[in-house]
């Protein structure tokens, strides 16, 4: 996780679009996703969980994800004022959206319905996130909900 999280920040470097979510999703895990798993053994999985390690990484995983989309929502107006769009273009155009009107910055009906759909998913990634938060090691628990809650 932590050449992926650097591999993550150099591609900021070279790319500015995401074609779809797939795209947007590898993205998202390379530079929060793996701060998600690189946290786990620092925290620590409290000795009474009966979760399997796999599941608790996968939480962690998923609020890395949902974090950087949050990110990515809350920025869409600083990110285009670099030339940067990172939402998934397909959906742009499925939502009769453009990269045009995202500089522009105009809000429509058509960019509302979009952000809700997005919103949505991110809400998936966080739901995802709760179901770990209890199996980490008691100490660790506050700052990860804080982080859940405030995000």
């Amino acid at each position: 996780p932590f050449r992926d999280m650097i591999e993550g920040m150099r591609s900021d470097l070279r790319k500015t679009r995401y074609n779809n979510f797939d795209e947007l999703y590898m993205y998202c895990y390379y530079v929060a996703g793996t701060v998600g798993l690189m946290s786990v053994p620092v925290m620590g999985i409290a000795t009474e969980s009966k979760a399997t390690t796999e599941s608790v990484y996968s939480a962690a995983l998923a609020l890395g994800i949902a974090n950087q989309l949050t990110n990515i929502l809350r920025d869409v107006g600083e990110d285009a004022r670099r030339g940067r769009i990172y939402l998934p273009q397909d959906e742009l155009a499925q939502a009769g959206l453009s990269d045009e009107d995202i500089f522009k910055g105009v809000v429509t009906n058509r960019w509302r319905n979009f952000m809700k759909r997005q919103i949505k998913r991110a809400r998936m990634f966080f739901e995802e996130a709760e179901r770990g938060v209890n199996e980490l090691s008691q100490a660790s628990r506050w700052p990860v909900w804080a982080s859940l809650l405030l995000y």
